[in-house]
């Protein structure tokens, strides 16, 4: 990704408070889990006990589901304003629509009862950060400090972690993150591998076409809540996934469980 991306993002986050079968199964098992694995006891700048890992081993990094399986996921960078976000869910019930949201930790902080609507419609939520800076350009204290102080949050308004991490900022995680996201507790990293920069406001029609371009069985497609043109592109974008045979589906049914 270029730098005009990172530093897009950066700005982004400062001025924007800085983006289906199973329905009621999927639905039962996030109040239990918060499509993650439930932590007891974690408090800001803890370690989390219950998904941390043997020796705090590096998590691995996945950006795309097996090719042999016909779905997807729609993944959704989430921030920015409540009303079109509220917009977006509310698309996604007509729609019956499942989709994974990463979450910014202090955007969560900031709309009490935001987590729970989005689990409570059948999405996952997850972790992507407290305050969504370019992850790399921070140190190792900093960089730890955004995954745990998110997934504490996380744990606090849901009880549990979200299952998954996403670094913000940059494609691909360095093996820092990687190393940082592990000791936090997340077994995996997850990127994607179809990007049409919804976040720059490129309108609905280039979005549309953007996902086109790359949407394949196993495709993760990231998105951003938030954006007016998203919102006008979301009702395209699931009538293309299913034109195309592709079942939208939560990351766990697409590229198994956080654990």
């Amino acid at each position: 990704m270029a730098l005009s991306r990172r530093a897009f993002l950066t700005g982004a986050a400062s001025a924007a408070v800085l983006g289906a079968c199973g329905r009621a199964a999927r639905h039962a098992a996030q109040q239990a889990t918060s499509g993650g694995t439930p932590v007891s006891g974690a408090s800001a700048g803890s370690t989390a006990s219950g998904p941390q890992q043997a020796a705090n081993r590096p998590a691995r990094f996945v950006a795309a589901g097996p090719r042999s399986d016909p779905a997807c996921a729609l993944t959704f960078h989430g921030s920015g304003p409540l009303s079109l976000t509220n917009e977006m869910l509310d698309h996604l019930r007509r729609l019956d629509l499942p989709v994974t949201v990463f979450a910014v930790g202090n955007w969560l902080d900031a709309n009490p009862g935001l987590s729970r609507r989005i689990l409570d419609a059948g999405h996952t939520l997850s972790n992507h950060t407290y305050t969504h800076p370019s992850l790399g350009q921070l140190t190792r204290p900093a960089v730890a400090a955004e995954i745990t102080r998110c997934r504490d949050a996380l744990v606090r308004l849901t009880g549990g972690n979200g299952g998954w991490f996403r670094p913000s900022g940059v494609d691909q995680p360095s093996p820092l993150m990687l190393e940082e996201a592990g000791a936090a507790g997340y077994r995996t990293v997850v990127g994607f591998d179809v990007d049409p920069h919804d976040y720059q406001d490129p309108g609905a029609d280039a979005i549309v076409g953007r996902v086109a371009s790359g949407l394949q069985p196993g495709s993760i497609v990231s998105l951003h809540l938030g954006h007016p043109g998203t919102v006008a592109a979301i009702d395209r974008l699931a009538s293309l996934a299913r034109a195309r045979g592709l079942r939208p589906a939560l990351l766990r049914d697409l590229i198994g469980p956080p654990g």
